[in-house]
């Protein structure tokens, strides 16, 4: 009995470990599913925006993006994994945004997407701070052509304008990214 205890008490350690082992996504390689990714701080909108993301994330190629985002309002960058089934997007929405009104924006964000998808599955919202700037987000499964996807939305106030990120991956892999995702979002440099 005690030998079953004292494994029990070894595996959470483990996995203690292991979680906050993950956690620098700034210091080296981080296993995520079946393979290492290096993050580095990225430039986008002219160097405006910074955050870390995976390196090798590369931009989506015209005729993909026109395949993913159908609508001609698709974000303007858009980086993703060699086969594009994991991606980070950025669109500015020409909508003045005040830090005060970022939870009400992204509660309105969250609304308007469960009333155009109501299949979509609905698990966490929040509200991050980050360098003294408020970030709103929530995360939804939702379904795909032939899989289902695990989408992290967040918004901010980004130069009088409302800026959206959003990152994507299969669901089968959201359980190994959530934490990474809240990370990226935290090296936000803007």
């Amino acid at each position: 009995m005690e030998k079953m205890v004292d494994e029990k008490i070894l595996e959470y350690i483990n996995a203690a470990e292991k979680k906050e082992a993950q956690k620098d996504i700034s210091n080296g390689a981080i296993k995520i599913g079946q393979r290492y990714y290096e993050f580095e701080e990225t430039e986008f909108f002219e160097g405006k925006l910074k955050m870390y993301i995976p390196k090798d994330f590369q931009d989506m190629p015209l005729e993909a993006r026109k395949f993913k985002y159908p609508s001609e309002n698709r974000p303007e960058v858009i980086k993703c994994n060699e086969d594009g089934s994991i991606a980070v997007t950025f669109k500015i929405i020409d909508s003045p945004l005040d830090e005060e009104y970022v939870e009400k924006v992204r509660d309105m964000m969250k609304l308007i997407n469960k009333r155009l998808n109501p299949a979509n599955i609905f698990f966490d919202e929040g509200l991050l701070k980050v360098k003294e700037k408020n970030i709103g987000y929530f995360d939804f499964k939702s379904s795909a052509i032939d899989d289902f996807l695990y989408n992290f939305i967040f918004l901010l106030a980004f130069q009088e304008k409302t800026l959206m990120g959003t990152f994507s991956c299969g669901y089968s892999e959201a359980e190994e990214w959530k934490d990474i995702v809240f990370e990226m979002v935290n090296t936000l440099i803007y």
